[in-house]
């Protein structure tokens, strides 16, 4: 088949990129979002799947895909009707996915039916999901099975959502404070230029940048996240391959993950819907290998490890503590509809003062109970307590007016 070189210094040719606007109150005044390569309305820079679209490139070249293979979406529709709710109408409140990606193949069948290259960035589904530690959770009696929500042989029911990234360009840019032109000559600049249309085509306002997505476990009915009357938990998790998957003992990823699972199914079960909003963000958005020789370093210096050094092992070795920028954090849950979080399974105020910067009510702070913490795991939370990375009471509202940082929600 002959492959076409797609020119990203000029304008496309013959019809104008499909226009965009943005937090339109419905999909049809927003439009659609074309990525195709060869699409002449395309109105986007990068391409659909985050990182994994590196792959389909791959599958490409090595003749395992036709490169104008498109999805086939029957039957792929969302198994639960999520939204519209009324974020989705205000621009600043969803800068980093695209809200009506679950329903691409409905909102935009028309524009699909006449060949473009229209695809779902969200898609949401059923599962069950099994852990070890329900079913000790269960045996020491935290939990009960009910038969709905929680199995007799310890697995839980859940929906789930998978979100791949969608940024708005000039919110991402009002959402850190800084200029668009700069963030785009950045993004450009320091990917090594992978993306030239950051800077030469200012028309294009949205990005799908090659980076991990978000996963939403949703524990009970899915209604009563928007509904005051009962009650929301939610954990906000950033990846731990080590610990998540592995079991390493070295921090409270898992322990927290699973205590964020505890209590969202026993939300579910006093009528309430318990979440888990899962970011892949491995090692604080530094990725693994960083991770790994921070570990290193923070065993071998003098001393061993402490909590006084911890960060700033990470710091010489990253040149930032931390990359994860809960900025972007609360956008997929003014996605839900959310205005108010029951039990917030976090002591993090880097996670809890972008929360309620944005608009989002949070009731109670739950923490990790002390005795899910491994030993070597102590090391750890002493220097987050030390870094003032937490605090034991809700800030009140001259605290959240105290200028943390550059960014909106700091």
């Amino acid at each position: 088949m002959k492959k076409h070189i797609i020119l990203t210094s000029h304008p496309t040719r013959g019809k104008a990129p499909w226009p965009i606007a943005w937090g339109a109150a419905t999909a049809a005044e927003r439009g659609p979002l074309v990525a195709g390569p060869h699409d002449p309305r395309r109105n986007v820079i990068g391409a659909h799947a985050g990182s994994y679209a590196l792959y389909r490139a791959l599958a490409i070249a090595a003749g395992k895909l036709s490169p104008i293979h498109v999805p086939d979406l029957t039957n792929t529709a969302p198994v639960e009707r999520l939204g519209p709710f009324p974020q989705w109408a205000e621009p600043e409140r969803i800068v980093s996915l695209d809200p009506w990606g679950h329903l691409v193949a409905e909102v935009f069948a028309e524009q699909r039916a006449a060949g473009h290259d229209i695809r779902p960035t969200i898609a949401i589904t059923k599962a069950h999901i099994e852990l070890p530690e329900l079913r000790q959770a269960i045996a020491a009696g935290r939990l009960k099975p009910d038969g709905t929500v929680l199995l007799e042989r310890g697995a839980a029911r859940v929906t789930k959502a998978a979100i791949e990234p969608v940024w708005y360009l000039p919110g991402i840019a009002r959402r850190f404070g800084v200029a668009e032109s700069d963030l785009r000559r950045d993004l450009f600049e320091y990917t090594g230029g992978m993306f030239p249309e950051l800077v030469t085509r200012p028309d294009l306002r949205v990005f799908l940048p090659p980076i991990g997505g978000i996963t939403v476990y949703f524990f009970g009915d899915l209604a009563a996240i928007t509904d005051p009357a009962r009650k929301l938990a939610c954990r906000v998790h950033d990846e731990c391959n080590g610990s998540d998957v592995f079991g390493s003992d070295i921090c409270t990823c898992r322990p927290y993950l699973v205590h964020g699972i505890e209590v969202a199914i026993a939300t579910a079960q006093e009528g309430g819907c318990g979440l888990v909003v899962y970011n892949r963000k491995e090692g604080r958005a530094l990725g693994e290998v960083t991770k790994f020789l921070v570990y290193n370093a923070r065993k071998r210096q003098q001393g061993g490890d402490r909590a006084e050094t911890y960060f700033e092992r990470t710091e010489c070795v990253a040149g930032v503590q931390d990359m994860r920028f809960q900025e972007l954090m609360p956008d997929v849950l003014h996605w839900l509809g959310i205005r108010r979080i029951d039990r917030f399974v976090s002591m993090s105020d880097v996670k809890f003062r972008p929360l309620v910067a944005s608009g989002i009510e949070v009731v109670e702070r739950v923490e990790i109970p002390d005795e899910l913490i491994p030993a070597d795991a102590r090391v750890e939370m002493d220097a987050k307590k030390a870094a003032g990375y937490f605090t034991a009471h809700l800030p009140d509202a001259a605290e959240m007016r105290q200028p943390k940082g550059r960014g909106l929600y700091e």
